[in-house]
């Protein structure tokens, strides 16, 4: 009795069911209503700085007969009449001067600080935070007078110093609280990691943890620039009379003095606000991330 094998089978299986279509998305007219609505609000907010612009680009003659209208053709001498004529390179050099001094000091003094705070909530150290939360609450302007008569009584006006030295007593709260509320969004492992390699506590801070700081330390110094630098009455009032006064000091007595020539006035407000503008426009980006990390803190 012969047995034959079985054969496999040779029909291939069936197709899988093709899953069944969804319904047809409809437009979301509240998402283009939303798009409309932020491009109106862009261009209401960008709408300014194209009229200091074109104004700055114009002629007299032009911005008595249109002042809103696109500057055709460009006027691109009232930019180097505004340099020579307002000192703006002098009041350049001390605003730049100032603001970078002040700056280096607020980083420097701000983050060690900060880091303190942060790893010691307790004690001393929460006591300390409270009283710089103290220093944001206050109005600097309550201690003018006081102020004044200090910076006058150790020969400190219409210094560069003494300018410094002011702002970072004003800043410094502020700075503190930014990088307080950061570093307690780190992770302690990476300090306590480097101080089990061998480094003390100021090498695990400026080898480990301060380069963490990138972020916070770019919001840093846009906050505290842009404040610094549009500055218009402590400048006035401590450096009036001494030939370093700052670009808010300086474009103000230029207005005063061609004030009938206005596409003078734009160029130097155009001139006034550029370096600030480009120091923001390179680091905007960490402006976001330095508060979304304090946030979290």
């Amino acid at each position: 009795m012969s047995t034959t094998a079985p054969t496999p089978s040779t029909t291939a299986p069936a197709p899988a069911p093709a899953p069944p279509r969804g319904p047809k998305r409809r437009p979301r007219y509240g998402s283009y209503g939303l798009e409309l609505l932020m491009t109106a609000a862009a261009a209401v907010f960008l709408f300014p700085v194209y009229a200091l612009v074109a104004l700055a680009m114009k002629d007299p003659r032009q911005i008595a007969e249109s002042p809103l209208s696109p500057p055709l053709p460009p006027t691109w001498a009232n930019f180097g009449n505004a340099w020579s004529s307002a000192s703006l390179g002098p009041a350049l050099l001390s605003s730049t001067v100032i603001t970078a001094a002040s700056l280096l000091l607020l980083i420097a003094l701000g983050s060690t600080g900060a880091y303190y705070l942060a790893r010691r909530a307790r004690g001393l150290g929460y006591g300390l935070y409270i009283l710089f939360l103290l220093g944001i609450v206050l109005p600097f302007q309550l201690g003018m007078i006081p102020l004044y008569r200090l910076v006058d009584g150790l020969g400190w006006l219409g210094t560069y110093h003494g300018m410094v030295l002011f702002y970072t007593g004003i800043q410094l709260p502020f700075t503190v609280f930014l990088y307080t509320g950061f570093i307690r969004a780190l992770p302690p492992d990476y300090a306590q990691a480097a101080l089990i390699d061998g480094c003390d506590h100021r090498q695990a801070f400026t080898r480990v943890v301060f380069p963490l700081l990138r972020p916070i330390t770019g919001t840093v110094i846009i906050l505290n620039a842009v404040f610094i630098w549009n500055d218009f009455f402590t400048p006035l009032l401590y450096l009036g009379g001494s030939g370093k006064e700052t670009v808010p000091v300086g474009v103000f007595s230029f207005v005063g003095q061609y004030v009938s020539d206005y596409g003078l006035v734009f160029a130097g407000l155009v001139l006034a606000a550029l370096p600030v503008l480009v120091v923001f426009l390179l680091l905007q980006r960490y402006v976001i991330k330095g508060f979304a990390g304090g946030l979290k803190g």
